[in-house]
């Protein structure tokens, strides 16, 4: 092989990653995958899509090495084959964020009530939230907590809220996060919670932003 067509190759080799994150519904499955495995029929029921097209862009993104799967039953779970392919969403989505007006604007109107967003820093929520001064909660599904979530954080997923409001003590500033900046569950936590008459604000960060901030994540395991 001469020095053009290795070059070429490896070109291609990378190429291949770009094509399997060229597609929406991938990118979304892969910020879903960041947060656990996940069965195809769950990940079907997330993106609201069928099972057949789901699992032709699993197909795309094994084909990438991107994520694996295994066999439980009669059901196929699938993962992320590191917690670099995390990353590489976040650092996409950053990217995108730093040059494309488009989605500078699309969320800033996610961000229509900036008073609900918390302006303190990772270090000092961690702070604050390891003294007690602040609540922080998960509002993602419990499953996904137990696979990591951010240090001193409460599991309480936005669909239980309603019946564990006894669990947030009153008078306490409350924090919540979810999947990312493009997750709407703390949207949701926050517009319910603050209803209750509850000081609450949410976070952009996820999992996988923290993760790639260089930041420790906790287990259930752990605790």
């Amino acid at each position: 092989m001469n020095k053009q067509s290795l070059k070429d190759l490896l070109y291609e080799q990378v190429a291949r990653i770009g094509k399997a994150v060229s597609s929406p519904k991938r990118l979304e499955l892969l910020e879903l995958l960041a947060q656990g495995e996940k069965t195809v029929e769950l990940l079907a029921a997330e993106l609201s899509v069928d099972i057949k097209l789901i699992s032709a862009h699993l197909k795309a993104l094994r084909g990438a090495r991107l994520v694996t799967s295994r066999r439980d039953g009669k059901y196929v779970i699938y993962r992320l084959t590191g917690s670099d392919v995390a990353g590489l969403w976040v650092t996409l989505r950053q990217v995108a964020e730093e040059h494309l007006l488009e989605l500078r604007l699309a969320l800033d109107q996610m961000a229509a009530h900036p008073s609900q967003l918390a302006s303190v820093g990772r270090e000092e929520l961690l702070e604050q939230a390891r003294r007690g001064d602040i609540i922080v909660i998960d509002v993602r599904p419990q499953a996904e907590y137990e696979v990591a979530h951010l240090p001193f954080a409460r599991s309480m997923p936005v669909a239980e809220i309603e019946k564990r409001l006894s669990e947030l003590p009153a008078g306490k500033d409350i924090v919540a996060y979810c999947r990312g900046p493009f997750c709407l569950l703390s949207d949701e936590a926050v517009a319910l919670l603050g209803a209750r008459g509850y000081r609450v604000r949410k976070i952009l960060d996820g999992v996988s932003e923290w993760q790639a901030a260089g930041l420790a994540l906790q287990t259930s395991v752990e605790e």
